[in-house]
């Protein structure tokens, strides 16, 4: 039995502590908040109650991999899953609306054909079949498998297989998201349907490789999934599991060292001067504290470079009087009037006036989140640069211009507002401890590997990293596989290559 010391309470912390401490390991969560679930929270006022967080659930059979592997029990016999139809309403710059159907191809392309035009849906469908062959070539060594020592392959192969452009006499193929979409969808609001899906993660897609395709694909294939009592119910969930295989836990304990014996890590040094023997370390925190917590380079020679393209978000919490009108979409994306100026506001922050973002719109029809059935609890939320200014005056504007652009998906919002709550990316920043609040994006193959994130394991041995900023990125998914790899690599060894 070995012991293990996991710095931070985030999902993929949890997730690797639950499966180490079922393979027998004496574990210990050191979190310097007092709750766990890092972004993963609860924001309640008045009878309302918010996510602050992910307020959708994709790809659920990860976190029920880890109920029967560590307890044998249904996830759904733990929390309730709801199916989201439809999966999205989207309204675009020009005023159409188009509701996307939750995991049904078929009901996708008749919705787009109806509402877009013809021949548009059967478009969209074909776009879809090459994601998903993009998803079959990089499924297991990007989402299953640790990171391969020659992970340069993942950097250099584009695995989306893009349809041939001919222009001034050269045949070209995309390597970009954007590219993609003005080559292969030609029509300007299916584009926007489909950047939508980068931007919701702080992807430029004029950047982003062809191989985000997959991020789309996931939600189609496997279909979005709404936690009843709000996303904060599965972090419950996951930390109650833990502690029935008794993961020992240690709030407000701040990690400012990893001690480090012999070559390799050995423990942890507590903000109050305490020192924690351990034989692995796992650290569920960014690059940057990393490193300055074993005071060495992590980063190098069999290591990808740390990712830095989380963006941040700013997300305002609405308490509404009058009851969500029959039929309203769980979830409504209301896109910008002008892309590009979001675009180049997201690369380039500053300017004025301030352009007006995508926005998401999620207005959840759960009785827990709202004080009775003639109110309404909503979150909505937009994509902002990561060190954005946070002076009261540029907050306070971005809210407002968010407010404007949610009255497109929730009817006389100002009338029924009664007040609101904003979450700059200072708040995610002090909960979580992300630089600039920022949030991490899922890793891509191709783009030279500026789209992967660090490796799980590191060049210290007994360290490991987990969670959205490492292998194999952002998202609720792809944390709790990352716990999975760091618990095959400290059970199995550096051989693990992940399950069959």
């Amino acid at each position: 039995m070995a012991r293990i010391a996991v710095i931070g309470a985030g999902m993929g912390a949890l997730a690797a502590a639950a499966r180490l401490a079922v393979a027998g390991h004496r574990v210990t969560v050191y979190e310097r908040t007092d709750i766990y679930g890092g972004a993963v929270r609860r924001f309640e006022r008045d009878g309302f109650a918010f996510d602050t967080g992910p307020g959708l659930l994709p790809l659920p059979a990860v976190w029920r991999d880890l109920f029967l592997k560590t307890g044998k029990e249904p996830l759904e016999d733990l929390v309730e899953l709801v199916q989201v139809d439809p999966s999205t309403r989207h309204v675009f710059a020009d005023g159409t609306t188009v509701a996307v159907p939750n995991a049904s191809r078929a009901g996708v392309v008749s919705a787009l054909d109806e509402a877009l035009g013809a021949g548009v849906g059967h478009r969209w469908g074909d776009f879809l079949v090459r994601a998903r062959e993009a998803w079959d070539r990089t499924r297991r060594p990007l989402l299953e498998e640790p990171l391969w020592p020659n992970w340069q392959v993942l950097a250099e192969r584009e695995p989306y297989p893009a349809v041939p452009h001919k222009r001034l006499l050269r045949t070209r193929r995309a390597t970009t998201l954007a590219e993609v979409a003005r080559w292969e969808l030609r029509e300007s609001r299916l584009e926007a349907l489909l950047t939508s899906h980068a931007l919701a993660h702080g992807l430029d897609p004029r950047t982003a490789p062809a191989s985000a395709a997959v991020l789309p694909y996931l939600e189609h294939a496997f279909g979005t999934w709404y936690v009843r009592g709000g996303v904060r119910e599965l972090a419950r969930a996951v930390y109650e599991r833990c502690v029935r295989r008794r993961v020992e836990f240690v709030f407000g304990a701040e990690v400012t060292g990893i001690v480090v014996k012999d070559g390799r890590a050995a423990g942890v040094e507590l903000a109050d001067g305490t020192v924690a023997d351990a034989d692995h370390v796992v650290a569920d925190v960014d690059p940057a504290l990393l490193g300055r917590l074993t005071d060495r380079p992590l980063d190098g020679d069999g290591d990808v470079r740390p990712g830095e393209r989380g963006a941040a978000r700013l997300t305002l919490l609405l308490a509404l009087k009058g009851a969500r009108e029959a039929g309203a979409a769980h979830r409504t994306v209301v896109h910008a009037p002008d892309a590009e100026a979001e675009l180049d506001f997201l690369a380039n922050p500053g300017g004025d006036p301030l352009p007006v973002p995508t926005v998401t719109v999620l207005r959840p029809d759960d009785p827990a989140l709202r004080p009775d059935d003639a109110h309404e609890s909503a979150v909505v939320r937009a994509t902002l640069p990561a060190g954005l200014d946070e002076d009261p005056e540029t907050v306070r504007r971005h809210a407002e211009t968010l407010l404007d652009a949610a009255g497109a998906a929730i009817p006389a919002l100002r009338d029924r507002l009664l007040w609101h709550e904003v979450r700059t990316p200072g708040h995610n920043s002090a909960e979580t401890g992300a630089r600039h609040g920022a949030v991490p994006a899922p890793s891509l193959a191709a783009g030279d590997g500026g789209f992967l994130h660090p490796a799980n394991s590191t060049r210290l041995p007994g360290l490991y990293r987990v969670g959205g900023w490492s292998h194999p990125g952002g998202g609720l998914p792809h944390a709790g596989m990352s716990g999975a790899m760091v618990a095959g690599l400290i059970v199995e060894g550096p051989q693990f290559r992940g399950s069959t």
